[in-house]
């Protein structure tokens, strides 16, 4: 004989619903087949303490195929789905995990996922605490939101997944002691657009090859977009704000970014764009402003970098381009540069000097175009003179741009002294500055 259990008015109605709930999943097999979908009920009014409704039951009751329409409330995780549903939250259903592990993990294919609620992971990096672990193919996860969590989109071996309209906002740490807003790890072919990623560490792709990320934006991180041994990678229009640097890509070639929109990346290196060794890659149509370095380029001994960089407006920034390593043999065209402290900047003496331009719009070129073809009569030229001391000396840097070397350079200029050091010519400087931004739109139409 069962003790009996004493239960006032609230307790024999959460008691209640539960039971009806548990009685409706097991019998929507036989109600609707397998296409049957499996409707949670409202939470009842109990103390706060057990508010949280089991999830995790309701998930396996749903079968293969079927829809589980959460009811507006709070519902226990962690939780794990392991067979293709679909499951809706309909922007009222919160899934909070009280600070231990991931909050929903899935490891099947074909889950649909919408208007969810995650939230509450736990803190461990080692565990990979996320707001949603994806494993499978063919996921869809879609107009969710995701808070209080240490790492948030989490993709591992998922491929064909759609990610989007989801706004995942991290823990409140300092920037290094968070976990990635979106990681990717040997996961490919997946779709993420129009998402927004705020208070997280970085937007990271590990050995991920053949991945999109479309008009996303990431404000307040540390790498706005990390891609290693990722190749194939297209970036576009996406938007990074205030994020230590913007967008580095290492040892990932045949990358595309395309009309994507870097600002205010200061500190941890500063970029705006970091590539190195991702050869075959096309950099069109970007706008990097008021960064540490618009672009930093490490070139390959060999020399196989062959990078198309055009239609790029490089604006307000410190140091508009800075080229690492002396080899290199990438095209600039028809891009803008304007109100950089300093345009061009190398680590030694032919660094970049491989590079080919033409038809780049320079606001320090000081010639004409007397036959109006919208090119200067002359080439222009990058010369260092006393400019030179702080790029070849590393201690000398911090006098950069102070008083008195400003009037060193001032003075070699006027009359010069030494012969300065030519790093590059472009022999058709454009005139017209609005040309260079504009001219990818015309070229795509």
């Amino acid at each position: 004989m069962l003790p009996m259990i004493p239960a006032g008015g609230m307790q024999r109605r959460a008691l209640i619903g539960l039971a009806l709930a548990t009685l409706l999943a097991w019998l929507a097999p036989w109600i609707g087949g397998v296409h049957a979908a499996i409707v949670a009920l409202p939470s009842p009014a109990v103390p706060a303490a057990t508010r949280l409704q089991p999830l995790q039951p309701l998930i396996d009751a749903t079968p293969a195929g079927g829809t589980l329409t959460l009811a507006p409330g709070h519902y226990q995780g962690p939780a794990r789905i392991e067979r293709p549903i679909r499951l809706e939250g309909g922007g009222q259903a919160v899934i909070d995990a009280g600070g231990q592990g991931t909050v929903l993990s899935v490891a099947a294919d074909g889950v649909h996922l919408r208007g969810l609620t995650l939230r509450g992971s736990g803190d461990s990096q080692d565990r990979i605490d996320a707001g949603l672990l994806l494993e499978g193919r063919d996921l869809v996860v879609e107009d969710n939101r995701l808070e209080d969590v240490l790492f948030g989109l989490h993709l591992k071996t998922a491929s064909r997944a759609q990610l989007r309209g989801n706004r995942v906002i991290g823990k409140a740490l300092l920037p290094g002691m968070r976990g990635d807003a979106l990681r990717l790890w040997n996961s490919r072919h997946n779709h993420i657009e129009g998402n927004l990623f705020e208070r997280g560490r970085d937007l990271t792709l590990i050995n991920s090859p053949d991945n999109l990320l479309r008009n996303n934006r990431f404000n307040d991180g540390r790498y706005g977009l990390h891609a290693v041994f990722s190749p194939r990678l297209r970036a576009e229009g996406n938007r990074l704000s205030h994020t230590g640097t913007g967008i580095v890509v290492l040892y990932s070639p045949e990358l595309q970014l395309r009309g994507n929109r870097i600002a205010h990346a200061l500190t941890d290196g500063g970029a705006g764009i970091v590539l190195k060794e991702s050869h075959l890659s096309v950099v069109e149509g970007n706008e990097v402003l008021h960064c540490a370095v618009g672009m930093k380029l490490d070139a390959t001994v060999e020399g196989l970098g062959q990078l198309r960089i055009q239609g790029n407006h490089f604006a307000h920034n410190l140091i508009g381009l800075f080229f690492y390593g002396e080899a290199g043999a990438d095209r600039f065209s028809d891009n803008r540069f304007t109100a950089n402290l300093t345009t061009v900047a190398i680590s030694a003496q032919g660094a970049g000097a491989a590079h080919q331009w033409s038809g780049n719009s320079w606001d320090e070129y000081q010639g004409f175009d007397r036959n109006h073809d919208g090119f200067g009569d002359r080439p222009h030229e990058v010369l260092l003179f006393a400019d030179r001391i702080w790029m070849e000396t590393p201690m000398a840097t911090f006098f950069r741009n102070s008083p008195a070397l400003e009037l060193l350079d001032f003075l070699e200029r006027l009359a010069p002294f030494t012969s300065p050091y030519r790093v590059l010519q472009d022999p058709r400087p454009r005139m017209r500055a609005e040309a260079a931004g504009t001219l990818i739109a015309h070229e795509s139409r």
